[in-house]
């Protein structure tokens, strides 16, 4: 199991984001929101995430980048749960939504919820998607 999160993960392209806020969809586990997009793979990686603290709930820059190196973490250790489900490269940014200090523990417990809710989604359209063409054919 590979647990890094090289540079090649890193969301940093400008039209990937947009898209991500255009057109990408959500799914929630209090206090995180997991945004994402299926899209074709830039350069071959599967995965591209980003994180985010919103800046009206941590005013002190400080405390905005502890908690994105949590979610960069939380992220990097529970990334297999996401590699081993999907079967198409998706493009993710990662939120931290709310001004409560949780600790760690706590964000980690709620990234592998947030994942596992995100697979489950994924996995039912992907079946729904499967049925219809049965039922088409």
């Amino acid at each position: 199991m590979n647990f890094t999160y090289p540079k090649k993960e890193k969301l940093k392209s400008k039209i990937t984001i947009g898209l991500l806020f255009s057109e990408g969809k959500s799914v929630s586990k209090y206090p995180l929101r997991l945004v994402y997009h299926s899209g074709p793979s830039i350069d071959g990686q599967e995965i591209k995430m980003g994180v985010s603290v919103s800046k009206r709930n941590f005013k002190r820059a400080v405390d905005r980048n502890y908690f994105k190196r949590v979610l960069r973490e939380t992220y990097r250790l529970n990334k297999h749960i996401l590699i081993d489900n999907l079967d198409k490269p998706f493009s993710f940014m990662f939120f931290y939504q709310t001004k409560d200090r949780m600790s760690y523990e706590e964000i980690n417990t709620k990234t592998i919820q947030l994942f596992e809710k995100f697979i489950a989604q994924n996995g039912k359209k992907e079946q729904a998607e499967i049925n219809n063409d049965i039922v088409e054919e």
